[in-house]
Formats: C-alpha cells, structure tokens, sequence
C-alpha cells in the first residue's frame, strides 16, 4: 500500500492549487485522512484533518482558505487551497489510517511530500 501526493507547484499570493493524494494497493478502509507540511526550519505541523464521515478539522492559520475533502471511492484526499500566501510554502504531506484486512489493525502511513512555493 502507498500514499501518493501531487498537485505542488509555485503559485503567487493570493492564487490557489490543489493537492491530491491517493492510496492504491490492498485497502479494506480508510479511517482518518490528514494533510501535514513541513517549512524550512520549522517541525511538521498539521494543516487539516478528515474522518471516514467527514468531519473536518483545521489549523487556524488555514482556517476559511484551505478546504480538505475525500473521496472514499477512490481514496483519496484532497486540499482545496486559496488565497496562498508566502508563508503557506512548505513540502506538504498526506497520512492515512489504512487498514488492509479485518486479520489486523489499521496503521498509519506517509506519503511522499509536495512541494508548495508561494512567491511574495
């Protein structure tokens, strides 16, 4: 099972691009879906989570400009994101809880990163 993102790209404030990410492989459920991103000398923060449902929760600092939602058809989570501004520039992750059989319990897994660059 892999998780891969896509949809990086360098963009000016104020624009927009969407990231997608797609599990592929041997996939009983998806529970919780989460984008994550990583800037420069900065930890891994999460930037917005799903569940299976659709419940949705963000970091502030996104709140009212990115929109995270999924398609459980296709598994795969997207990241709706306007109104970019220079500090929004990092490599952003997804993770997923996957679970392959009903034999074992769900795990959590990376994909590869997507670079975002927001010019000023």
């Amino acid at each position: 099972v892999q998780l891969q993102a896509s949809g990086g790209g360098l963009v000016q404030t104020g624009g927009s691009l969407r990231l997608s990410c797609a599990a592929s492989g041997t996939i009983l459920n998806i529970n919780d879906m989460d984008w994550y991103r990583e800037a420069p000398g900065k930890q891994r923060e999460l930037v917005a989570g799903i569940t299976a449902t659709g419940s949705t929760n963000y970091a502030d600092s996104v709140k009212g400009r990115f929109t995270i939602s999924r398609d459980n058809g296709k598994n795969t989570v997207f990241l709706e994101m306007n109104s970019l501004k220079p500090e929004d520039t990092a490599v952003y992750y997804c993770k997923a809880e996957i679970r392959t059989s009903y034999l074992y319990a769900p795990y959590w897994l990376w994909g590869q990163g997507t670079l975002v660059t927001v010019s000023s």
